[in-house]
């Protein structure tokens, strides 16, 4: 492939309307996601880290994390 950068008169293709509709869904949750992380942090640094009692060990996320996966994927016989 060239390494040179495309003609500034190159029309972009445009999405179906479904289709970017999609994308804007997804561009929200991601946005969402961000801001709750972002969150997270800002309350670390405000108020440091919670006790350890307090969290929920990672085996355990992991756990319930795979078993979402897992009832979200239909059974194979």
């Amino acid at each position: 492939m060239s390494e040179q950068p495309a003609p500034a008169d190159t029309v972009r293709q445009q999405l179906e309307p479904a289709a970017a509709d999609a994308v804007r869904a997804y561009a929200a949750r991601t946005r969402e996601n961000a801001d709750q992380f972002a969150a997270v942090l800002e309350d670390i640094a405000a108020n440091g880290l919670p006790a350890v009692e307090d969290c929920t060990p990672w085996e355990e996320l992991r756990e319930a994390h795979l078993a979402r996966l897992a009832s979200q994927r239909p059974a194979v016989a």
